[in-house]
């Protein structure tokens, strides 16, 4: 407690703001505020590689990775090497790592630019609670951060029940859709541009010659699934 109180007496009040932040929505505790604030910071913000959170979300990938598979192997003794890497793959989607950001309060703690559009349809909280993994790795070490990620997002947030009967590629769920349908499908790339110091593409989804729904993303995987979604929900597949 005396060491909390000498944290706050010595901060500016933006810190101490922040750092309340980090303790009632994500349960953090820490005396390292750059770091979290690094690893809340998105490249529309912060341009320069020391700056944003792309290097920590590099690192907290790997962690949660490691995390997850641990967790796996441990829950489900007996269940073959097929069976792990595919859970593990369900649960550290980017899809499905966005929800559960956005679930925990990350958009309200992300240093963004909201007036990008291009933003608004990305998987950037996902990325950005990666990143947080790292640094709280960095911060706290592998044993506390393993505790971190079970208790605030793995047991909270990932259903292994649920993710069994989850389907993450959705690209190949509406082409197989179109085929079952005798519909024609394709996925085409619309427009590739530079966004600072990175490419985005857009691509569209054709359903019989009209072009039903679009995606945009930093790589091209990412826009095909951004705009298979966009088709999935609009024809309620």
């Amino acid at each position: 407690m005396l060491k909390l109180f000498s944290f706050f007496i010595r901060r500016p009040d933006h810190e101490i703001r922040f750092a309340r932040q980090l303790r009632e929505v994500l349960a953090i505790d820490t005396n390292n505020i750059q770091l979290y604030r690094t690893a809340l910071s998105h490249r529309s913000v912060k341009e320069t590689a020391d700056e944003n959170n792309e290097r920590l979300e590099y690192l907290g990938d790997a962690i949660l990775s490691a995390i997850i598979a641990d967790y796996l192997f441990k829950r489900y003794p007996y269940k073959e090497e097929g069976y792990l890497t595919e859970m593990r793959s369900k649960m550290v989607n980017r899809q499905q790592l966005n929800e559960i950001a956005l679930r925990m309060g990350l958009r309200k703690l992300t240093f963004y630019n909201k007036f990008d559009n291009a933003l608004k349809g990305s998987q950037i909280f996902g990325n950005t609670l990666e990143a947080l993994v790292g640094a709280h790795y960095l911060d706290k070490g592998y044993t506390q951060t393993q505790q971190w990620v079970l208790q605030q997002v793995v047991l909270p947030h990932m259903f292994v029940e649920e993710l069994e009967e989850l389907d993450i590629n959705l690209k190949n769920k509406l082409i197989g859709w179109a085929n079952k349908n005798g519909k024609s499908l394709r996925f085409e790339l619309a427009e590739e541009k530079r966004e600072g110091n990175r490419r985005l593409f857009s691509i569209d989804v054709h359903l019989e010659g009209e072009i039903i729904a679009s995606g945009k993303g930093y790589n091209k995987k990412d826009a095909g699934q951004q705009a298979a979604q966009a088709a999935i929900l609009r024809m309620g597949i």
